[in-house]
């Protein structure tokens, strides 16, 4: 399986409590709830439509214990997120939960050693392991290089100060545009791809500005 990151996030870079004000207040977060001004029928089935590639998910503690207990509830059937989140394997990443406290249905537990198992779960059959949320998890992930995909959904907002996607001392990488498309709200989701890091300058030459 290929392993996806799947990340809401303002302009400014802030991916921490997309979804609700209470959602994650960690670290005096106050400004949750930024999502949901912009979340329309276009980005809905372009959610729905990344849903569809997901064979089994992985999360950090914190985001399984959120959305645990939310969608859990969600019972209507035509809910295709509901669908794959409530059926699907989960893992959770967490020295602290017992296989008692993963109470979401077909949900485990890692722990340890958290990349060898990752590496175990990417070589199973299927078409994506897939992260949604889970800053910390994901910048780890990065920083192994561990991560094929990257879906992330640029909300035009800015809120300061919060949890980011990169890490400033993530390694650096350059991406690969497969898609990009933009809601009549004015998100822009991107699928990006990770390849190696690139740099170069502009010179003149002749008298004029060229790329060197």
């Amino acid at each position: 399986m290929k392993l996806s990151v799947n990340m809401f996030t303002t302009l400014d870079g802030v991916v921490q409590g997309p979804g609700a004000p209470d959602e994650d207040r960690s670290g005096g977060f106050d400004r949750g709830g930024w999502v949901v001004p912009f979340f329309d029928d276009a980005l809905g089935r372009f959610v729905d439509a990344y849903f569809q590639q997901t064979e089994a998910l992985l999360y950090g503690r914190l985001t399984y214990q959120i959305m645990a207990a939310h969608w859990p509830l969600v019972t209507d059937p035509d809910d295709v997120v509901a669908a794959k989140l409530n059926t699907l394997p989960k893992h959770v990443v967490s020295n602290t939960l017992t296989d008692a406290d993963a109470s979401w249905q077909n949900s485990t537990v890692i722990r340890g050693e958290v990349l060898a198992a990752v590496r175990d779960l990417k070589k199973q059959p299927g078409k994506e392991l897939q992260l949604h949320g889970c800053a910390q998890l994901a910048r780890t992930l990065h920083s192994a290089g561990l991560i094929d995909v990257y879906r992330v959904m640029v909300f035009p907002v800015t809120v300061g100060d919060g949890k980011r996607l990169f890490a400033p001392d993530a390694p650096p990488s350059g991406f690969r545009t497969v898609s990009a498309e933009t809601t009549p709200t004015g998100v822009t989701a991107l699928v990006l791809e990770p390849v190696p890091f690139a740099a170069g300058g502009f010179a003149v030459v002749d008298g004029s500005s060229q790329i060197s």
